[in-house]
């Protein structure tokens, strides 16, 4: 069971709507007003922004704010999904829901991982493209322009945000050790070529994610989704980040 609280372009059925909502910025009032779309190479476009959620009290909002005042070639809806969060998180939301930002919050009823939460965002998206952000703010959404780009042209059907292209992330040499084993795994067990196989940032057509069928409630969400495209011969493009 899940609760949704909706304000702005992601309303719908079974969502709380609001004809009018002020925005920070105008960058933001424009791009995320309800039921705009943007027509790039004959096809109405929508980039759905989904932003899996568990005890980030200190940079959700951060996030939030971030995103719908971020430069997109498109209009954009944002869907936090709170897994289950219990450190102040959820006031966080609620506030940001009463400032009547344009985000839509999905509340899970428990924590059941991060693939749980990707899949309720994924199940409630409006849009045309789906994008995923992390709410650690490890990587700047600003980002996420460029990573469009690629399927925007129907140059890839899916596109990564790969951290080691750009040279060392700033990350604990555990975590990039860590990394970089379980892609390794990843090429030679599916026949890929990836560098980045944990990064969040996987940005595809929404008809591809949910062609997946993904059923990996945790953190083994990240290979699952890398296989199953790979194994359905996806083509999958990486840009630094």
């Amino acid at each position: 069971r899940r609760q949704l609280h909706a304000v702005g372009p992601a309303g719908g059925h079974h969502q709380q709507r609001h004809d009018s909502v002020p925005i920070a910025t105008a960058a933001a009032a424009t791009a995320a007003r309800a039921g705009a779309t943007t027509t790039v190479s004959g096809r109405g476009e929508r980039l759905s922004i989904i932003v899996p959620v568990y005890n980030e009290v200190h940079t959700v909002r951060a996030v939030i704010d971030r995103l719908l005042a971020i430069d997109l070639p498109m209009p954009r809806e944002v869907l936090v999904v709170d897994d289950g969060s219990t450190d102040g998180t959820r006031d966080v939301l609620a506030t940001a829901v009463a400032d009547r930002l344009s985000v839509t919050v999905i509340t899970a009823a428990r924590n059941s991982g991060k693939g749980a939460a990707l899949r309720l965002g994924l199940e409630a998206a409006r849009g045309t493209i789906i994008a995923i952000q992390d709410a650690d703010l490890e990587l700047d959404p600003a980002q996420l322009a460029v990573l469009v780009t690629p399927i925007v042209r129907g140059e890839a059907d899916v596109v990564y945000g790969s951290r080691f292209l750009a040279g060392r992330p700033a990350a604990p040499w555990l975590s990039i050790v860590a990394n970089r084993s379980l892609t390794a795994v990843t090429n030679l067990l599916f026949g890929a070529s990836l560098t980045d196989m944990e990064t969040c940032y996987k940005i595809m057509r929404v008809e591809v994610a949910r062609s997946l069928k993904l059923d990996a409630n945790r953190f083994d969400i990240e290979p699952q989704i890398t296989a199953r495209l790979v194994r359905a011969g996806r083509r999958i493009h990486e840009l630094p980040v």
